[in-house]
Protein backbone atom coordinates (compact mmCIF):
# COMPACT_ATOMS: atom_id res chain seq x y z
CA UNK A 1 0.00 0.00 0.00
CA UNK A 2 2.90 2.36 0.72
CA UNK A 3 4.17 2.02 -2.86
CA UNK A 4 0.68 2.70 -4.16
CA UNK A 5 0.33 5.84 -2.01
CA UNK A 6 3.77 7.05 -3.11
CA UNK A 7 2.92 6.51 -6.77
CA UNK A 8 -0.42 8.25 -6.40
CA UNK A 9 1.33 11.11 -4.60
CA UNK A 10 3.72 11.58 -7.52
CA UNK A 11 0.81 11.47 -9.93
CA UNK A 12 -0.92 14.13 -7.85
CA UNK A 13 2.13 16.39 -7.96
CA UNK A 14 2.34 15.93 -11.73
CA UNK A 15 -1.33 16.80 -12.07
CA UNK A 16 -0.82 19.96 -10.01
CA UNK A 17 2.13 21.00 -12.18
CA UNK A 18 0.10 20.50 -15.37
CA UNK A 19 -2.76 22.44 -13.80
CA UNK A 20 -0.45 25.33 -12.92
CA UNK A 21 0.79 25.46 -16.52
CA UNK A 22 -2.75 25.40 -17.93
CA UNK A 23 -4.02 28.03 -15.49
CA UNK A 24 -1.05 30.31 -16.13
CA UNK A 25 -1.68 30.12 -19.88
CA UNK A 26 -5.46 30.49 -19.81
CA UNK A 27 -5.43 33.38 -17.36
CA UNK A 28 -3.57 35.51 -19.90
CA UNK A 29 -6.04 34.83 -22.68
CA UNK A 30 -8.62 37.08 -21.01
CA UNK A 31 -6.62 40.20 -21.90
CA UNK A 32 -3.97 42.57 -20.67
CA UNK A 33 -4.42 43.45 -16.97
CA UNK A 34 -2.77 46.81 -17.61
CA UNK A 35 -5.98 47.89 -19.33
CA UNK A 36 -7.72 47.49 -15.96
CA UNK A 37 -4.94 48.82 -13.77
CA UNK A 38 -4.40 52.03 -15.76
CA UNK A 39 -6.87 54.73 -16.80
CA UNK A 40 -7.87 55.14 -20.44
CA UNK A 41 -5.73 58.26 -20.87
CA UNK A 42 -2.53 56.50 -19.72
CA UNK A 43 0.38 56.75 -22.16
CA UNK A 44 3.06 54.25 -23.24
CA UNK A 45 5.47 55.40 -20.52
CA UNK A 46 2.95 54.71 -17.77
CA UNK A 47 2.20 51.29 -19.28
CA UNK A 48 5.92 50.49 -19.28
CA UNK A 49 6.39 51.56 -15.65
CA UNK A 50 3.46 49.52 -14.36
CA UNK A 51 4.40 46.51 -16.50
CA UNK A 52 7.94 46.61 -15.11
CA UNK A 53 6.63 46.94 -11.54
CA UNK A 54 4.46 43.81 -11.86
CA UNK A 55 6.95 41.87 -13.98
CA UNK A 56 4.68 41.86 -17.02
CA UNK A 57 7.46 43.08 -19.27
CA UNK A 58 9.25 39.72 -18.94
CA UNK A 59 8.78 36.84 -21.43
CA UNK A 60 5.99 34.45 -20.53
CA UNK A 61 8.34 31.58 -19.70
CA UNK A 62 10.20 33.83 -17.26
CA UNK A 63 6.91 34.94 -15.68
CA UNK A 64 5.87 31.30 -15.33
CA UNK A 65 9.18 30.34 -13.72
CA UNK A 66 8.85 33.15 -11.19
CA UNK A 67 5.23 32.21 -10.52
CA UNK A 68 6.04 28.51 -10.04
CA UNK A 69 9.00 29.21 -7.75
CA UNK A 70 6.94 31.53 -5.56
CA UNK A 71 3.96 29.14 -5.53
CA UNK A 72 6.16 26.33 -4.18
CA UNK A 73 6.84 28.58 -1.20
CA UNK A 74 3.15 29.37 -0.80
CA UNK A 75 3.60 32.90 -2.15
CA UNK A 76 1.13 33.80 -4.91
CA UNK A 77 2.01 37.48 -4.91
CA UNK A 78 -0.11 40.54 -4.25
CA UNK A 79 -3.57 41.21 -5.57
CA UNK A 80 -3.99 43.81 -8.31
CA UNK A 81 -7.65 44.45 -7.54
CA UNK A 82 -7.40 44.56 -3.74
CA UNK A 83 -4.34 46.75 -3.32
CA UNK A 84 -2.27 46.15 -0.19
CA UNK A 85 -3.47 42.56 0.27
CA UNK A 86 -1.56 39.40 -0.53
CA UNK A 87 -3.35 36.72 -2.49
CA UNK A 88 -3.02 34.16 0.30
CA UNK A 89 -4.50 36.56 2.85
CA UNK A 90 -7.54 37.04 0.59
CA UNK A 91 -7.89 33.30 0.03
CA UNK A 92 -7.56 32.44 3.71
CA UNK A 93 -10.08 35.15 4.54
CA UNK A 94 -12.68 33.71 2.13
CA UNK A 95 -11.86 29.99 2.41
CA UNK A 96 -13.73 29.33 5.71
CA UNK A 97 -17.00 30.59 4.20
CA UNK A 98 -16.62 28.29 1.18
CA UNK A 99 -15.68 25.30 3.35
CA UNK A 100 -18.67 25.97 5.60
CA UNK A 101 -21.04 26.15 2.61
CA UNK A 102 -19.58 23.04 0.94
CA UNK A 103 -19.55 21.08 4.21
CA UNK A 104 -23.20 21.79 5.01
CA UNK A 105 -24.21 21.09 1.40
CA UNK A 106 -22.35 17.77 1.54
CA UNK A 107 -24.01 16.87 4.85
CA UNK A 108 -27.44 17.68 3.43
CA UNK A 109 -26.82 15.63 0.29
CA UNK A 110 -25.56 12.57 2.21
CA UNK A 111 -28.28 12.79 4.87
CA UNK A 112 -30.94 12.70 2.15
CA UNK A 113 -29.29 10.56 -0.54
CA UNK A 114 -28.22 7.55 1.55
CA UNK A 115 -31.57 6.71 3.20
CA UNK A 116 -33.57 7.52 0.05
CA UNK A 117 -31.29 5.35 -2.09
CA UNK A 118 -31.41 2.42 0.33
CA UNK A 119 -35.19 2.58 0.79
CA UNK A 120 -35.73 2.92 -2.97
CA UNK A 121 -33.67 -0.22 -3.58
CA UNK A 122 -35.41 -2.23 -0.87
CA UNK A 123 -38.85 -1.07 -2.10
CA UNK A 124 -38.10 -1.47 -5.79
CA UNK A 125 -40.94 -0.77 -8.26
CA UNK A 126 -43.16 0.75 -5.58
CA UNK A 127 -44.50 4.32 -5.32
CA UNK A 128 -41.57 5.10 -2.99
CA UNK A 129 -39.13 4.01 -5.70
CA UNK A 130 -40.98 6.11 -8.28
CA UNK A 131 -40.80 9.15 -6.01
CA UNK A 132 -37.05 8.62 -5.57
CA UNK A 133 -36.59 8.45 -9.34
CA UNK A 134 -38.53 11.70 -9.69
CA UNK A 135 -36.27 13.37 -7.13
CA UNK A 136 -33.24 12.15 -9.04
CA UNK A 137 -34.63 13.43 -12.34
CA UNK A 138 -35.39 16.87 -10.93
CA UNK A 139 -32.09 17.06 -9.08
CA UNK A 140 -29.99 16.40 -12.18
CA UNK A 141 -32.03 18.52 -14.57
CA UNK A 142 -32.49 21.77 -12.64
CA UNK A 143 -29.63 24.27 -13.14
CA UNK A 144 -28.11 25.48 -9.88
CA UNK A 145 -28.52 29.17 -10.69
CA UNK A 146 -32.20 28.68 -11.60
CA UNK A 147 -32.91 26.64 -8.47
CA UNK A 148 -31.17 29.24 -6.33
CA UNK A 149 -33.23 32.09 -7.79
CA UNK A 150 -36.48 30.13 -7.35
CA UNK A 151 -35.68 29.25 -3.73
CA UNK A 152 -34.74 32.85 -3.06
CA UNK A 153 -38.00 34.10 -4.60
CA UNK A 154 -40.17 31.65 -2.62
CA UNK A 155 -38.55 31.56 0.83
CA UNK A 156 -36.98 35.02 0.96
CA UNK A 157 -39.18 37.28 -1.15
CA UNK A 158 -42.66 35.72 -0.88
CA UNK A 159 -42.58 34.02 2.51
CA UNK A 160 -39.86 36.09 4.16
CA UNK A 161 -38.59 33.12 6.15
CA UNK A 162 -34.93 33.34 5.17
CA UNK A 163 -32.53 36.12 4.13
CA UNK A 164 -32.05 36.35 0.35
CA UNK A 165 -28.28 36.80 0.29
CA UNK A 166 -25.14 37.52 2.28
CA UNK A 167 -23.79 35.80 5.39
CA UNK A 168 -25.76 36.96 8.41
CA UNK A 169 -25.79 33.76 10.43
CA UNK A 170 -27.04 30.20 10.22
CA UNK A 171 -30.24 31.11 8.40
CA UNK A 172 -28.28 32.68 5.55
CA UNK A 173 -26.58 29.41 4.65
CA UNK A 174 -29.73 27.29 4.29
CA UNK A 175 -30.75 28.37 0.78
CA UNK A 176 -27.27 28.32 -0.79
CA UNK A 177 -26.48 24.96 0.86
CA UNK A 178 -29.65 23.36 -0.52
CA UNK A 179 -28.95 24.87 -3.95
CA UNK A 180 -25.38 23.57 -3.96
CA UNK A 181 -26.20 20.11 -2.60
CA UNK A 182 -29.40 19.35 -4.52
CA UNK A 183 -27.66 17.98 -7.62
CA UNK A 184 -25.47 15.73 -5.45
CA UNK A 185 -28.54 14.34 -3.67
CA UNK A 186 -29.85 13.01 -6.96
CA UNK A 187 -26.51 11.63 -8.15
CA UNK A 188 -25.55 9.89 -4.90
CA UNK A 189 -29.07 8.52 -4.42
CA UNK A 190 -29.05 6.88 -7.87
CA UNK A 191 -25.63 5.33 -7.21
CA UNK A 192 -26.68 4.00 -3.81
CA UNK A 193 -29.89 2.55 -5.26
CA UNK A 194 -28.17 0.76 -8.16
CA UNK A 195 -25.38 -0.57 -5.92
CA UNK A 196 -27.86 -1.79 -3.32
CA UNK A 197 -29.89 -3.62 -5.96
CA UNK A 198 -26.80 -5.59 -6.97
CA UNK A 199 -25.85 -6.42 -3.38
CA UNK A 200 -29.38 -7.44 -2.34
CA UNK A 201 -29.28 -10.34 -4.82
CA UNK A 202 -25.87 -11.63 -3.70
CA UNK A 203 -25.30 -14.94 -1.93
CA UNK A 204 -23.89 -13.55 1.31
CA UNK A 205 -27.08 -11.52 1.85
CA UNK A 206 -29.18 -14.64 1.42
CA UNK A 207 -26.89 -16.44 3.88
CA UNK A 208 -27.24 -13.62 6.42
CA UNK A 209 -31.01 -13.87 6.22
CA UNK A 210 -30.90 -17.66 6.59
CA UNK A 211 -28.85 -17.20 9.76
CA UNK A 212 -31.72 -15.19 11.17
CA UNK A 213 -30.12 -11.75 11.30
CA UNK A 214 -32.61 -8.89 11.66
CA UNK A 215 -33.56 -7.34 8.33
CA UNK A 216 -32.40 -3.87 9.36
CA UNK A 217 -28.96 -5.25 10.21
CA UNK A 218 -28.73 -7.10 6.89
CA UNK A 219 -29.60 -3.97 4.93
CA UNK A 220 -27.87 -1.19 6.84
CA UNK A 221 -24.73 -3.05 7.91
CA UNK A 222 -23.95 -5.82 5.43
CA UNK A 223 -25.59 -4.53 2.25
CA UNK A 224 -24.80 -0.83 2.59
CA UNK A 225 -21.14 -1.44 3.41
CA UNK A 226 -20.62 -3.62 0.36
CA UNK A 227 -22.62 -1.25 -1.83
CA UNK A 228 -20.58 1.78 -0.75
CA UNK A 229 -17.69 1.35 -3.23
CA UNK A 230 -19.35 3.16 -6.14
CA UNK A 231 -20.85 5.96 -3.98
CA UNK A 232 -17.48 6.39 -2.26
CA UNK A 233 -15.80 6.86 -5.64
CA UNK A 234 -18.34 9.51 -6.49
CA UNK A 235 -17.95 11.04 -3.04
CA UNK A 236 -14.43 12.18 -3.91
CA UNK A 237 -15.73 13.85 -7.04
CA UNK A 238 -18.68 15.27 -5.10
CA UNK A 239 -16.52 16.95 -2.47
CA UNK A 240 -14.40 18.56 -5.17
CA UNK A 241 -17.43 19.61 -7.21
CA UNK A 242 -19.03 21.20 -4.15
CA UNK A 243 -15.90 23.32 -3.72
CA UNK A 244 -15.51 24.35 -7.34
CA UNK A 245 -19.24 24.42 -8.04
CA UNK A 246 -19.73 26.96 -5.29
CA UNK A 247 -18.75 29.69 -7.77
CA UNK A 248 -22.25 29.87 -9.27
CA UNK A 249 -24.06 29.48 -5.95
CA UNK A 250 -21.92 32.06 -4.17
CA UNK A 251 -22.50 34.52 -7.01
CA UNK A 252 -26.29 34.05 -6.91
CA UNK A 253 -26.51 34.43 -3.12
CA UNK A 254 -23.62 36.92 -2.73
CA UNK A 255 -21.98 34.45 -0.36
CA UNK A 256 -18.56 35.87 0.67
CA UNK A 257 -16.49 32.83 -0.27
CA UNK A 258 -13.77 31.96 -2.72
CA UNK A 259 -16.27 31.50 -5.55
CA UNK A 260 -17.32 35.15 -5.41
CA UNK A 261 -13.67 36.13 -5.01
CA UNK A 262 -12.61 34.41 -8.23
CA UNK A 263 -15.54 35.92 -10.17
CA UNK A 264 -14.43 39.42 -9.13
CA UNK A 265 -10.81 38.52 -9.92
CA UNK A 266 -11.67 37.29 -13.43
CA UNK A 267 -13.60 40.47 -14.16
CA UNK A 268 -10.60 42.55 -13.03
CA UNK A 269 -8.09 40.22 -14.78
CA UNK A 270 -6.33 39.70 -11.46
CA UNK A 271 -4.09 36.83 -12.61
CA UNK A 272 -2.55 36.25 -9.22
CA UNK A 273 -5.86 35.59 -7.47
CA UNK A 274 -7.23 33.45 -10.32
CA UNK A 275 -4.12 31.27 -10.43
CA UNK A 276 -4.00 30.81 -6.67
CA UNK A 277 -7.67 29.91 -6.27
CA UNK A 278 -7.70 27.37 -9.11
CA UNK A 279 -4.50 25.69 -7.94
CA UNK A 280 -5.82 25.51 -4.36
CA UNK A 281 -9.11 24.05 -5.63
CA UNK A 282 -7.18 21.53 -7.72
CA UNK A 283 -5.03 20.57 -4.73
CA UNK A 284 -8.09 20.00 -2.54
CA UNK A 285 -9.78 17.98 -5.30
CA UNK A 286 -6.70 15.77 -5.85
CA UNK A 287 -6.13 15.27 -2.10
CA UNK A 288 -9.74 14.19 -1.53
CA UNK A 289 -9.58 11.65 -4.35
CA UNK A 290 -6.30 10.29 -3.00
CA UNK A 291 -7.91 9.74 0.41
CA UNK A 292 -10.87 8.02 -1.25
CA UNK A 293 -8.56 5.65 -3.14
CA UNK A 294 -6.85 4.65 0.09
CA UNK A 295 -10.19 4.10 1.84
CA UNK A 296 -11.14 1.43 -0.70
CA UNK A 297 -9.07 -1.16 1.12
CA UNK A 298 -10.96 -0.64 4.36
CA UNK A 299 -14.33 -1.16 2.67
CA UNK A 300 -13.34 -4.07 0.45
CA UNK A 301 -10.23 -6.10 1.49
CA UNK A 302 -10.31 -7.85 -1.90
CA UNK A 303 -8.92 -4.70 -3.52
CA UNK A 304 -5.19 -5.08 -4.08
CA UNK A 305 -2.75 -2.16 -4.41
CA UNK A 306 -0.13 -2.65 -7.07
Amino acid sequence: MQQYIARRGLQSLLALWVMSLVVFSLARISGNPLDVLLPLEAGPEEYAVVARHWGLDQPLYVQYGIFLGNALRGDFGNSWLWQGHTVMSLVMQRLPATLELAGIALAISLALALPIGVVAAVMKDTPVDSMAKTIALLGQSLPAFWLGIVLMWIFAVKLGWLPPSGNDGLQSIILPAITLGWFQVAAVMRLVRSSMLEVLDSEFVKLARIKGLPEWKVIWKHCLRNAAIAPLTFFGITAGVLMTGSVVTETVFSWPGIGLLIVDAVRARDFHVVQAVIIIFAGIFIAINLVVDVLYAYLDPRIQYR
